[in-house]
């Protein structure tokens, strides 16, 4: 049955659009129309969790409700304020789920690559406790905060339309980028291995910061995050470190849906009352969590946050918060859609891959739509990785992602219901397999080696993949340049091995047609050099096919590579 599904897809206009295996297209990818929903389907539960913890982040802000700031706890025992925040809430329960549909839908559409979006973690931290304060006891209000995201995406497109986050990603040595995904793994094996997102094998330590956690929650501080006694005594690690091993297991035999089986499985187990590693203990948060759960449909109509926008600009905190959110988001972007075109083997020769531009306009155009909707800025999720490895190659396993999302919106007390030690073990797994990477980075020459490890192991200490490819680039510039300074200044005499050192950017063509120009400006170059085109782009699914693109971008290349000399 499933065979002559994927044929019949295979065959028609969603098969030859989105390049599926026996589809006749040139260069279609090697995946067929089953594996592309199971992989978006692992995608979904593996992320599903960004739906209430997005919302709770946010909601912290306190949103657009007002809180006398005469009194001295914030408005924390505040009946009034405490209400209109639970309303703030839901309402970002219902943004979070529509915009990482929306968003998620876009980038199916117009790249075909396998990732999904959603409101990115670290970002809204950044939004709701530094920039708007909590309960608004920031320098910058929620609605100000909220047009300054709005702002930033508008800023982002524009950037991404001209081509200039792709030569930004062209500028960055190929090691640093190797590194980045082996670091986002890294970090995805951290967020894996802690109690908010995963199976709590870790805890936080007063003197070396992390430490072996797995204690029960009677024996969790959660206002220090410290284990205080009976260590490796959860149930719920030990459930979670089955999962682990159950996933693991099913991968080896290459059985189809590993990833998605083990976190069903614990899933299922966790959400008996009567157990000890139920998700819905006999406590108020067990209590609320299970009556919501119970619930099962449920749609919140927003009420505060959709269009909360105020243009009050004039302040220079507001700009100093947008150019943050726009360097963060720039480099978050493409340190994640590099690392996972690695892991999806995207990547051409030169570094790059198809449909790059494109994803850079993707991400940066729903940032806006998020702001419209009363959130922080989306992001290109690393859990992508989760379906990438299930075999997701195209856009489909975005719009199977975008669909549960959807849905989701009227089943939420399921989807968010998926317990942290559930969908941690799947984050350690694809950590792993994305670590392979690293034998890849240049190792031979310290001026390449040690940036690249800088920026993989600064990525999960510092829980930013912003801050991982800053130290990279950075150290990169600074070791290179004072070693080719000391060169310079003693003509010669002091000198280096550069025998093994990388070429400093790649701006060759690609297989894939993805050169230093977006494709939309392919055409106007041509005019302006007064030369003839004979591909007028009629098909977009034929635009990175086309030779007069690979063409232009050759000679564009070569320009650079002549004024480099």
């Amino acid at each position: 049955m499933f065979e002559k599904l994927n044929n019949t897809i295979a065959n028609s206009f969603i098969g030859r659009y989105f390049k599926l295996e026996n589809s006749g297209v040139p260069n279609a990818r090697n995946t067929r129309f089953t594996t592309e929903i199971r992989a978006g389907i692992t995608t979904f539960i593996t992320m599903a969790y960004v739906i209430s913890v997005n919302a709770m982040i946010i909601a912290d802000s306190g949103g657009p409700c007002v809180c006398n700031f005469g009194t001295t706890d914030l408005c924390v025992n505040d009946p009034d304020y405490l209400t209109c925040q639970t309303i703030v809430q839901r309402d970002l329960v219902t943004a979070t789920a529509a915009v990482s549909c929306i968003a998620t839908t876009i980038m199916g559409i117009f790249t075909n690559l396998p990732l999904a979006l959603a409101p990115g973690m670290g970002m809204n931290a950044y939004f709701a406790y530094t920039v708007v304060g909590f309960h608004g006891s920031g320098k910058i209000a929620y609605e100000t905060a909220i047009a300054a995201v709005f702002i930033e995406g508008l800023l982002f497109t524009f950037f991404s339309a001209f081509g200039i986050c792709q030569l930004f990603a062209k500028l960055i040595p190929m090691s640093i980028k190797i590194a980045s995904g082996a670091g986002v793994g890294f970090l995805l094996t951290f967020i894996g291995l802690q109690r908010s997102a995963g199976i709590a094998l870790i805890s936080h330590d007063p003197s070396t910061l992390v430490t072996l956690g797995g204690c029960p929650d009677q024996y969790y501080n959660k206002t220090t995050g410290i284990c205080t006694s009976h260590h490796m005594e959860s149930p719920t690690t030990w459930l979670g470190i089955l999962g682990f091993l159950i996933i693991v297991i099913l991968l080896l035999f290459r059985v189809k849906g590993s990833i998605f089986i083990g976190i069903v499985f614990i899933s299922i187990i966790s959400w008996f009352r009567n157990s000890e590693v139920t998700y819905f203990p006999y406590t108020d948060e067990g209590n609320a969590r299970f009556n919501f759960f119970k619930s099962v449909v449920g749609f919140h109509t927003m009420e505060k946050t959709l269009g909360a926008m105020h243009f009050n600009l004039g302040s220079s905190d507001v700009w100093l918060a947008i150019i943050t959110f726009l360097y963060i988001d720039m480099l978050d972007t493409t340190g994640v859609l590099y690392s996972m075109a690695r892991l999806g083997d995207f990547l051409d020769e030169t570094g790059d891959f198809e449909g790059s531009n494109a994803a850079f306009i993707c991400n940066a155009s729903s940032i806006s739509i998020s702001a419209i909707f009363g959130t922080s800025s989306v992001a290109t999720y690393f859990e992508s990785g989760s379906g990438i490895t299930e075999g997701g190659r195209t856009g489909i396993t975005s719009l199977t992602v975008s669909f549960f999302f959807f849905i989701s919106l009227f089943f939420a007390p399921i989807f968010v219901s998926i317990p942290p030690w559930a969908s941690g073990p799947a984050l350690i797994v694809i950590g792993s397999m994305m670590a392979k990477s690293i034998k890849d980075i240049n190792w031979k020459y310290l001026g390449d080696a040690v940036p690249s490890f800088l920026t993989l192991i600064i990525m999960p200490l510092t829980y930013n993949v912003a801050y991982g490819l800053i130290a990279g680039i950075v150290s990169y510039m600074v070791i290179n340049t004072t070693a080719w300074l000391i060169e310079t200044v003693s003509f010669g005499h002091i000198t280096y091995d550069k025998s093994d050192k990388e070429p400093l950017g790649n701006f060759k063509v690609g297989s894939g047609g993805e050169g230093l120009l977006p494709i939309w400006l392919v055409p106007v170059v041509y005019r302006i050099r007064g030369r003839k085109s004979t591909a007028e782009i009629k098909n977009p699914i034929e635009i990175n096919e086309t030779t007069e693109i690979n063409n232009v971008n050759h000679d564009v290349a070569v320009d650079v590579d002549r004024r480099n000399e």
